[in-house]
């Protein structure tokens, strides 16, 4: 059974920015989200081990009409792609509790239209 099977929370897709501090100065890009759990892709290697504690910071799309928000999240897994890397995290907290449920919404919203 693959992971996404076993998922309790649906994820959306996204194509939001992100930035990582801890573990890249780059920017990335968030490929989907649930309140769970998030999937980001990133064109360079990056250094994070399973388990590691990290704070991402997302920038909706603006037609989301939300603004930027963190995020503390767990590193689960980190898989290579032909020409990128994708990082899973699960998803531990967010301070802005309300932008990040917002986005959600946005992002649920958008996949039924």
């Amino acid at each position: 059974m693959r992971g996404a099977d076993k998922r309790k929370n649906h994820r959306y897709p996204s194509i939001a920015r992100v930035r990582i501090p801890d573990v890249f100065s780059g920017e990335a890009f968030l490929k989907d989200l649930s309140i769970t759990g998030c999937r980001i892709e990133c064109t360079m290697h990056v250094d994070v081990q399973e388990k590691a504690a990290c704070r991402i910071v997302v920038y909706p799309e603006e037609s989301a009409g939300i603004g930027s928000f963190d995020l503390s999240a767990e590193c689960r897994w980190l898989r290579p792609e032909s020409y990128s890397w994708d990082i899973g995290f699960d998803i531990k907290e967010s301070p802005k509790g309300k932008d990040f449920q917002k986005y959600v919404d946005y992002l649920s919203w958008r996949q039924s239209t």
